[in-house]
């Protein structure tokens, strides 16, 4: 029932937000997201389909053809007949289906009274679409695609009806497609953002531009509001280009009236973004001078390691709770203070991303409360009384070196709760805008993604991400874009973390799937080698760099990968619950 909900709810979402012998094709072409490039591509001849194929066979066969998705997916159109292949406009989107797949005949009743025409339907399971930003938005919907087919006068079946988006089995997207990120910037730090996106993997030579145009068209529509692009007013004047000393030129326009700094932003957002797709020197222009003044190329190793501000100190070993206490990950001795001693009865906490800050969720005679303060400190209790409350999360301060000024938690599975710090030092709770899952399910756990522009939930048992997007004057907080990520398979999750920005580490109570790692697309899951655990799982950490540590009916273990075996914690405790910072 939940889960029906919660579909109708996310499609309801998701819908405001998305709106004869051989052909001669070029060889370069975009996604329909991307502008086409500006240099006329060359051609090359796409053959006709074999001969003598059946309905259900020309209507597989044109699936199959969109693994080459050049020049508006001319091999698909192959298979239509001579009308359709000129009148057919797709939608600027591509669903992506599971690899098994079927055609069947309609039934009699729905079948075309001329016997030179049949109706067959295309049946499957999406995996989810590449929207007209080039992101991917995950689904498990069924297909069920009607498809008129008719017998030419050639002899052939062509079909006449086809449908309206582009169709591609997941295996041939993987072929197709070629995964990027872009980045962007947190709003108020220098924390990049990764944007996952999605552009055609051939040619190789047009990637880079390709990034470009993904770059200066803006964040995707999950993430429009929830972080910050010194590149918009930037635009392209004249093509990405190769030199013959082996660097990649990006000519821009429109960003003279922009600062020092914001410059070295841009030339961040392009450096990192092209490093995916090219390893040039990236020559970075402006109105035909270098964009920074004193350096005109770049390469990922001259960039300041920005990073740093969204990823916890390395010399931090990371706590658990166990007993009511507090206890280092490193040692396991209880760490100093009263959180320590057994002074506050603990029933959870999260330690700050630079370690200077502890919250804690305290056991009182009538429910929780939240504690907030300094590491080594009791804290001060915040004003909101609650049954329950999951662990807090912490947002990362906006330098290196600052103290955080907000944390995360839900109250009562219902009410998501930011908790920020007021100039006089006290913490004040303000309720989060989060209608659009709070109406579906309880949350029983939440993390902002250290770089907090997007927060990862467990709502019904279910892996949700969505952007974090806050109001220009700061006064409210909304979550934006809620998306289940692999429903079909994860629907007991007990417990999240971020391994980096862009992928989670998900522990469910499943003895199917106890440990996955998931993309925050959601485009696939990885399953962690499950010997050694003792399902159910109760908790899990996880963050860039540090091995996952992982809760299990028997105490704490710990893997770096997937396939990796999982070995005995050396500091595994009965009941532990581990956490890192952030």
């Amino acid at each position: 029932m939940i889960r029906r909900r919660y579909r109708a709810v996310l499609a309801a979402f998701a819908a405001a937000l998305t709106m004869a012998g051989c052909a001669a094709v070029p060889t370069e072409t975009q996604p329909k997201a991307v502008p086409q490039e500006r240099v006329a591509p060359q051609t090359q001849e796409i053959p006709e389909p074999a001969s003598g194929l059946d309905p259900l066979s020309v209507v597989r066969e044109f699936v199959r053809a969109s693994v080459q998705p050049t020049n508006d997916h001319a091999a698909s159109r192959a298979y239509l007949s001579q009308a359709g292949r000129k009148n057919w406009q797709p939608d600027q989107t591509v669903t992506v289906i599971h690899d098994e797949f079927g055609t069947v005949y309609a039934p009699d009743e729905e079948q075309p009274q001329n016997e030179t025409e049949r109706l067959v339907t295309l049946r499957g399971a999406q995996v989810g679409r590449l929207s007209q930003d080039s992101s991917f938005i995950p689904s498990d919907e069924p297909v069920s695609e009607p498809v008129r087919v008719k017998l030419q006068r050639d002899g052939q079946w062509r079909i006449v009806d086809p449908p309206d988006s582009i169709m591609i089995t997941e295996t041939d997207f993987g072929e197709a497609y070629f995964r990027v990120p872009v980045y962007f910037f947190g709003p108020d730090s220098t924390a990049l953002v990764p944007d996952l996106r999605y552009v055609v993997a051939r040619p190789q030579s047009g990637l880079p531009a390709r990034v470009v145009d993904l770059l200066l068209a803006g964040p995707s529509n999950a993430l429009t509001g929830a972080v910050r692009n010194p590149l918009d007013s930037a635009a392209l004047e004249s093509n990405v280009t190769g030199t013959n000393d082996g660097a990649l030129v990006v000519p821009l326009s429109g960003v003279a009236e922009q600062s020092q700094q914001d410059k070295k932003l841009m030339a961040a957002q392009m450096v990192r973004s092209l490093q995916h797709v090219t390893t040039s020197r990236i020559r970075l222009l402006a109105d035909g001078t270098a964009l920074v003044p004193g350096q005109s190329e770049w390469r990922p190793s001259d960039l300041p390691a920005y990073e740093a501000v969204s990823s916890p100190n390395s010399e931090l070993p990371g706590l658990m709770t166990v007993g009511g206490l507090v206890r280092s990950l490193g040692s396991g001795a209880p760490i100093d203070g009263p959180v320590g001693a057994g002074a506050v009865d603990v029933r959870s906490a999260a330690q700050a991303i630079n370690g200077q800050q502890l919250a804690i969720v305290e056991n009182t005679r009538d429910g929780v409360r939240l504690r907030v303060g300094d590491y080594g400190t009791a804290g001060q209790v915040v004003d909101y009384p609650a049954k329950n409350m999951t662990r807090p999360t912490w947002l990362p301060p906006t330098t290196n070196g600052g103290k955080s000024g907000e944390l995360w938690t839900v109250v009562d599975g219902e009410h998501v709760v930011r908790v920020q710090r007021a100039p006089n030092g006290q913490w004040i709770p303000q309720r989060v805008n989060a209608s659009e899952l709070t109406a579906v399910g309880a949350i029983t756990g939440l993390r902002l993604s250290r770089d907090g522009t997007r927060v990862a939930m467990i709502v019904g048992g279910q892996l949700v991400v969505a952007s974090v997007v806050r109001a220009p004057d700061g006064t409210s907080v909304s979550l934006r874009a809620p998306r289940i990520l692999k429903g079909d398979q994860l629907d007991s999750v007990v417990d999240v973390d971020w391994i980096s920005q862009d992928t989670l580490i998900v522990a469910s109570s499943s003895e199917r799937i106890p440990v996955a790692r998931v993309p925050v697309d959601g485009l696939r899951l990885d399953q962690f080698n499950s010997s050694n655990l003792t399902p159910p799982m109760r908790a899990i950490t996880a963050a860039p760099g540090r091995p996952i540590v992982v809760a299990d009916a028997s105490g704490l273990w710990t893997a770096n990968d997937v396939g990796a075996g999982w070995r005995p914690h050396p500091q595994t405790l009965p009941a532990a619950e581990p956490f890192y910072p952030g």
